[in-house]
Formats: C-alpha cells, structure tokens, sequence
C-alpha cells in the first residue's frame, strides 16, 4: 500500500493542473485552493481502490470535477460588475457592493506546470483568461463542467459521461447548451492581439508610469477608444476613453508618488499590484489591475479592489521601501 510520503509524490505533480480546473469551475482562487486540498484528501483515503483502468491524472481530475460540483450547489455565480448593469457615469456616486461574491483573479505563479511546448503554453494561458472565467459564471454547474472538460481539456465525450456518470448522449446535449448560452450572452472572447514583447514592455512601464506621476491624460492615451474598466466590489463600472479618464483624473489620481506598482501575472494577463500612501507615510496595499492588451493600447481594465488578494500573489500588505517601481509583469 502506497504511504502518505508515496503518494503526495504520485500527485503533487498534478496540483497545479488541478488548481487551474477548479478554478475555472469556481472563479476564486481561494476556494479553488480549498477544493484542490478536498479532492488531494478524498483521493488518500479513497486510493486503495483506485485500479488504475483510467489514468491516476484522469482519476484525479474525476474527484475534482465532482467536488467542484458539490461545492457549487449552495454557491451564487462569481460576477465582474460588467456582467450585473449597464455602465455608469464617472460624475454618479461609486457604491460597493459587498455582499456580492466576486469573481477573483489567479497568479500566473501558482498554475504553471513547467516547462513545455509552447503551443499548449498559450492555451494554457487562454483558458485562464478573465474573460472565458467570467463568461463561465453564468452557465449552471453541470454545463461549466463540460464545457471545460471537453473544450478547454478536449476530453472526449465519452470520458466526461464516464466521469459525469451520464451518457454521451446527454453530454453532447449539455455542451450544445453551454456553447449557446455564453454565445447568446455575447459572452464569447474576442479575439485578443497582444503586441510584442517589446511593445508590450513599453506599454506596460508608460502605464504604471501614469499612475506613480498621477498623469491622468497620460493614461487616457493608453486606453482603446472603447476600453472598459471595473473595479469590484464597486458596481460602477465605465465603458470609453473619455468617461475613465474622467473617472481617473477627478477621483483615484490626485498626487504623485501616492502609487507605487509592483508587476504582476494574472490570468495568462499582465498587470500591476498597486500600493497606496497612507497617513503613516508606507504603501499600503489597495488594488490589483489585470490588464487586457489589444495591439498598441489597453482594452480593458479589472482593477480588483481587495487588499486580501494580496497574500495569493505573495506580496506583503505593505511595501518595503525600497520596493515598487514601474516595470514589466511577467
């Protein structure tokens, strides 16, 4: 029989796979942790009737999905604020909506597997986009599941009825639907042209630039005439050039040197973690932006307002001082 040391051997190198799974199935990194510590947990005690007719990946992949589905039966979908209102005006009062679960961003850092073939890399880094994890929110369990299994981990659907206990019949039936619904939602990905890595760079140290200067013209040149930005737990969010810029120069940037930033990845996504002056004169920290790139400007903007993030990130709630300077995430 396989001991305790033995088998974290066996599958600890599946946990970052598995983290991104069940992230994608529930949007938060912390209860993707939680249930990644669930499956690992259901798998020891479950492992001495493990035959090995499937892969111990496949195996494990089983009790995760399955988890994941427990643990969304009691659970609301985790939104961006885009996805409960219309947009609002910069000159409207900005009111937090606390009691909303949030959709929450994942490090780069903790689902990378390693080194491998480029081209699965940047799946990889598709399927973990915002963008696809916010559109998953609004299927029902069951449908984020199959949709994920098949065309994010192109599982056969025999395999998904295999694991779903269901026919092949019934999960072709359920990926229709899903692929329907976030179609319907207008909730599929745009097609996302990142600039080079040069590009990139410069793009990236003008727009943390912006923000340490407190240049609010500065970073409205940044953005696409029809950039969107959101800040959860703000349900405010803004859609053009124009209206967040406003929203920038008339509330968040009034003194420079009141940000410092300190790179981040997010989501296959670049961005900043940004810290905030506060009266004791240190950096505290405020806000995490993910970034999405089209060619030469910013798209969009998900700043995410919740300093517990940090911790994820392995970042301290305040900043050395000798630390935070504009740079590349990577």
């Amino acid at each position: 029989m396989t001991d305790e040391i033995g088998f974290a051997q066996l599958t600890d190198p599946f946990r970052a796979e598995l983290l991104a799974h069940c992230y994608r199935m529930l949007g938060s990194v912390h209860d993707a942790e939680d249930q990644v510590q669930e499956t690992m947990i259901r798998a020891w005690r479950s492992y001495g009737d493990f035959e090995g007719r499937a892969s111990l990946r496949t195996w494990l992949y089983k009790i995760a999905t399955n988890t994941c589905l427990r643990a969304l039966e009691n659970r609301s979908r985790r939104p961006l604020p885009s996805g409960l209102g219309a947009p609002g005006s910069p000159d409207e009062p900005v009111v937090a909506g606390h009691e909303v679960p949030w959709l929450e961003p994942i490090p780069d850092a903790l689902v990378r597997t390693g080194p491998g073939d480029p081209a699965s890399i940047v799946v990889s880094r598709e399927s973990l986009r915002l963008a696809l994890i916010a559109a998953l929110q609004y299927l029902p369990a069951r449908q984020r599941a199959v949709l994920i299994l098949r065309d994010v981990l192109q599982w056969r659907a025999s395999e998904v009825a295999d694991l779903l206990g269901t026919t092949t019949t019934a999960v072709n039936g359920l990926l229709l639907r899903a692929r329907a619904r976030i179609e319907e939602a207008g909730l599929a990905q745009d097609e996302i042209h990142e600039p080079d890595e040069a590009a990139q760079r410069a793009l990236l140290d003008r727009y943390a630039a912006a923000f340490e200067n407190a240049d609010a013209s500065a970073l409205s040149q940044l953005l696409q005439q029809d950039a969107v930005f959101e800040m959860p737990p703000m349900l405010a969010w803004f859609t053009g050039r124009d209206p967040i810029g406003r929203f920038f120069g008339s509330r968040v940037l009034r003194e420079a040197g009141d940000f410092k930033t300190v790179p981040i990845a997010a989501n296959g996504q670049p961005g900043f973690a940004f810290y905030l002056l506060g009266s004791d004169g240190q950096h505290h920290a405020h806000a995490m932006h993910v970034l999405t790139l089209a060619g030469p400007a910013v798209a969009h903007i998900v700043s995410f307002n919740q300093p517990t993030l940090f911790q994820a990130f392995g970042l301290p709630p305040v900043l050395p001082a000798a630390a935070g300077t504009a740079g590349t995430a990577g």
